[in-house]
C-alpha cells in the first residue's frame, strides 16, 4: 500500500461540520461520524479542518463548547452517560463506548491519481484512512501536544482513555487453518474475501441469505479457521482507572498479532516502568498518579515526545527500542505549574505493523464500566522531530 508523506501542520481556516440544533446556548452538538477504515470523509464531516469524528451520535456526546474556549476557540465537550456503551468489550458479555475524534482519516480527493477500483477495494480491506492525512510512520520520531480539562464532577472511579494513538493494521496479514502467516496481494485478498466473511480478526464461512426484499445478502456462518490481522491495544495511552491517572506504553512485536494474548499492565497494581511482558507484547505504565491529585478545573497541557520502536517485520524482532518524554503544564491557584513527568525514558511502544500510527482524543470508556463520564479537550498539535 502506497504510503502518503507526512506533511508539516499548518493552520487550515475555520471549517466546521454541519451542526445540529444547539443543546443549549453553549453546546454545539457534532453529529456527523465517520467510518475511517472504511469510508472516506464527506466535506460536511470535516470537523475544524482536520478532525472526523468517531463512536456514538447521540447529541450529547460531542459538542464544540463555547462556553470553555481554548485559546480564543471553542474547546471540544465529550460526554458519554450511563446508557451510552454501544461495543463489544474485551471480554465476553463486555461492553465499552467511544465518542472519540481522530486525526487520521480519507476525503475522495486521496483517491484522484488512483484507478476506479482502489476506493472500493481499500473499503473492503478497511484500509481508506491509509491514503489520508494525520498518520505518521513506524519508527518515526514524532512531538504532540494536547489539552485537558478535567471538571470537579467528574467521578473517581471512571475507566476512560482521554488520548489514544492507534496502529494501522495491515489487513491483507492473515494466517490459514493451518497457522500459515502470509501477506496477501490485493488481488489475492480479494479472491478471499469473495469466499468468507472476517468480523474482527476471525473469518467465517460466507452464507448466501435473502432478505425480506427478496434480494441475496451474505451472513457469517461457522468459523473456518482463518485469522486476519486487525490491531490490539493502543501503543500509547492516556486515561483515569482504578483511581489513577495513568500514562501506558504497549509493543507487540508479533508479525500477526495474537488477539488472546491479553498482555496489560494494571495501572493499580504494576509498578511505574517495569513492563509486564509475554513472548512478544510488553506493557509499561510508564507514570501513574491518585486520581485526586490531577489538576481539576483547570486546562492541563501535555507535550509528548516519542521516538516510536522499531520492528523487525517477519523475522519479529526490536529493531531499535523506542523513547518516551512528556511534560504536563497547567495554572492553578494562581501559579504557572510545569511537570516533568516522563524523562526521555527508552521504552517499547509500537506495533510491528508496515504503517504508523495515528492521534485520536476523546472518551473511550473501557472494562465495562458504565460510569457516566464528561471532560473537555483542545490545543492539540503534532511535527515530525
Amino acid at each position: 500500500m502506497k504510503k502518503i508523506a507526512l506533511l508539516p501542520l499548518c493552520f487550515l481556516p475555520l471549517t466546521t461540520a454541519v451542526p445540529v440544533r444547539a443543546q443549549s446556548d453553549n453546546l454545539t452538538p457534532l453529529k456527523e461520524r465517520v467510518n475511517v477504515q472504511a469510508d472516506s470523509a464527506r466535506a460536511n464531516q470535516i470537523i475544524d479542518g482536520r478532525w472526523v469524528a468517531v463512536g456514538t451520535n447521540k447529541p450529547h456526546t460531542i459538542c464544540l463548547d463555547h462556553s470553555l474556549p481554548f485559546r480564543g476557540r471553542p474547546s471540544y465537550r465529550f460526554e458519554l452517560k450511563q446508557d451510552d456503551n454501544t461495543l463489544e468489550g474485551y471480554a465476553e458479555g463486555e461492553t465499552k463506548g467511544r465518542a472519540e475524534l481522530s486525526y487520521c482519516y480519507a476525503v475522495s480527493n486521496d483517491f484522484r491519481n488512483y484507478p476506479a477500483s482502489e476506493y472500493p477495494n481499500a473499503q473492503k480491506m478497511k484500509t481508506v484512512y491509509h491514503y489520508g492525512k494525520g498518520s505518521c510512520p513506524q519508527g518515526s520520531s514524532m512531538s504532540y501536544t494536547f489539552s485537558v480539562y478535567i471538571p470537579r464532577s467528574l467521578a473517581k472511579d471512571v475507566s476512560t482513555i482521554f488520548a489514544q494513538w492507534h496502529g494501522m493494521p495491515s489487513r491483507t496479514l492473515v494466517s490459514d487453518p493451518d497457522g500459515k502467516v502470509t501477506r496477501l496481494s490485493v488481488e489475492e485478498f480479494l479472491e478471499l474475501e469473495k469466499k468468507m466473511i472476517f468480523k474482527k480478526n476471525m473469518g467465517y464461512e460466507k452464507v448466501a441469505a435473502t432478505n425480506a426484499q427478496g434480494k441475496t445478502v451474505y451472513k457469517a456462518g461457522k468459523p473456518n479457521g482463518w485469522l486476519i490481522e486487525q490491531g490490539g491495544y493502543p501503543p500509547l495511552a492516556f486515561g483515569f482507572s482504578q483511581g489513577y491517572f495513568y500514562i501506558k506504553a504497549n509493543s507487540d512485536r508479533k508479525w500477526l498479532t495474537d488477539k488472546t494474548d491479553r498482555c496489560n499492565a494494571n495501572p493499580a497494581t504494576a509498578k511505574v516502568l517495569r513492563p509486564v511482558a509475554s513472548t512478544y507484547k510488553a506493557s509499561t505504565i510508564a507514570y501513574k498518579m491518585p486520581f485526586d491529585d490531577f489538576p481539576k478545573a483547570c486546562w492541563v497541557t501535555f507535550k509528548v515526545d516519542i521516538d516510536w520502536t522499531r520492528y523487525g517485520k517477519e523475522k519479529e524482532t526490536i529493531l531499535s527500542l523506542g523513547m518516551l518524554d512528556v511534560t504536563m503544564t497547567y495554572r492553578q491557584d494562581g501559579k504557572d505549574i510545569e511537570r516533568h513527568i516522563v524523562d526521555k525514558e527508552k521504552i517499547l511502544i509500537g506495533r510491528n505493523d508496515e504503517e504508523g500510527y495515528y492521534f485520536k482524543f476523546g472518551i473511550y470508556r473501557v472494562g465495562n464500566s458504565t460510569v457516566p463520564v464528561s471532560y473537555n479537550l483542545a490545543g492539540y498539535e503534532e511535527h515530525a522531530r
